[in-house]
């Protein structure tokens, strides 16, 4: 038997959810994923009290007894009380992650600690108001690996399709609507399509990835009476892309794409802006979707939404998205150390 992947667990905000979500999520695993060794990193006291605040101190105790979750106490600058939030506490956010990505990195040739990180969700606004520029997860996680360009893609159940995933992947992905046009471009989807099409094969071990992509406008501009970016944009695009061996079509209505017949054969659905391809996946998916981030060189999960700080230690916040996204990074970390076999043979 191969050694247990190692995944690194950020629990975020520390006034949120996080906490929560983790200790929920691992305790309905417990057992599941034999081949998986959960690294949570976090303040140890913390998370002790949360336990406890949601009444499984014993199950939690175990699972740590037991060595299938392992704490890495990263302290808080100071106590923190759920729902209420502390600008002195965002460095402690972005130092759990810090930890997960340098355990994610090789290091002069030595192998990468963990084989995939989780991020629970962060409270932007603490750690802007603790003094760091920071915009998400996202951008911040490029910026330390370095890399130019990532691609935000979230995933979760098809409901019409039992065993099938709906992937959505953006082009743009923060921006005012008035910015989107002129943010789409062709390099733009060149660039985006190939980052797509890299990581299915590589993280998910699809052969031959098919990308559906929708249009900018209505009716995907109607053959330009409703706008001409389909044709001056995406269609060079896309043509160019399959130049390069990348099975990308389109550009779709987005209103009529997201439809089973269309989706049943599709691996990923490229949207042009935020809304377009995130409204459609969250209503049929929400609490059970995972954020994914494409283009790192290590696999990065998350939850599908924020750190609802009103249920903190409530023991009612669901975890069902944080189960997913743990399920989603040993499935990826597997196809990148050959343990699982191809999800499609080549056609």
């Amino acid at each position: 038997m191969p050694d247990p992947l190692a995944l690194a667990i950020s629990t975020g905000e520390p006034a949120g959810i996080g906490p929560d979500i983790t200790i929920g999520a691992l305790l309905q695993l417990a057992g599941q994923n034999g081949h998986a060794r959960y690294h949570v990193l976090g303040d140890a006291h913390l998370l002790a009290s949360r336990a406890a605040a949601l009444g499984v101190v014993h199950a939690w105790e175990r699972r740590i007894a037991e060595g299938e979750v392992v704490i890495h106490h990263v302290p808080l600058a100071v106590a923190c009380d759920p729902g209420r939030l502390d600008a002195r506490n965002g460095p402690y956010v972005l130092a759990m992650l810090d930890a997960a990505i340098a355990g994610c990195r090789t290091h002069a040739g030595a192998p990468a600690r963990y084989a995939a990180m989780v991020t629970a969700p962060v409270q932007k606004s603490t750690i802007n108001d603790a003094g760091v520029p920071f915009t998400g997860h996202t951008e911040y996680l490029a910026e330390a690996a370095g890399v130019p360009r990532v691609v935000m893609m979230l995933a979760g159940p098809q409901p019409a399709h039992a065993n099938a995933m709906l992937r959505v992947a953006l082009a743009t992905t923060h921006l005012p609507l008035r910015a989107v046009a002129d943010a789409v471009t062709v390099p733009l989807l060149i660039e985006t399509l190939s980052i797509i099409d890299a990581d299915l094969r590589r993280w998910f071990g699809i052969a031959r990835p098919r990308i559906l992509v929708t249009g900018l406008n209505p009716h995907a501009g109607e053959s330009g009476h409703m706008g001409r970016e389909e044709i001056n944009v995406i269609e060079p695009a896309l043509a160019q892309a399959r130049d390069a061996g990348i099975d990308a079509r389109g550009p779709y209505p987005a209103d009529t794409l997201f439809q089973p017949r269309h989706l049943r054969d599709a691996d990923c659905v490229l949207a042009m802006y935020h809304d377009q391809g995130l409204a459609p996946l969250k209503y049929g998916t929400f609490g059970h979707g995972v954020n994914i981030t494409l283009g790192l060189p290590f696999i990065r999960t998350s939850v599908d939404h924020g750190t609802a700080l009103d249920l903190a230690g409530s023991g009612q916040a669901e975890h069902g998205s944080m189960i997913e996204a743990i399920r989603s990074a040993v499935t990826m970390a597997g196809h990148a150390n050959g343990r699982h076999a191809s999800a499609r043979p080549p056609h």
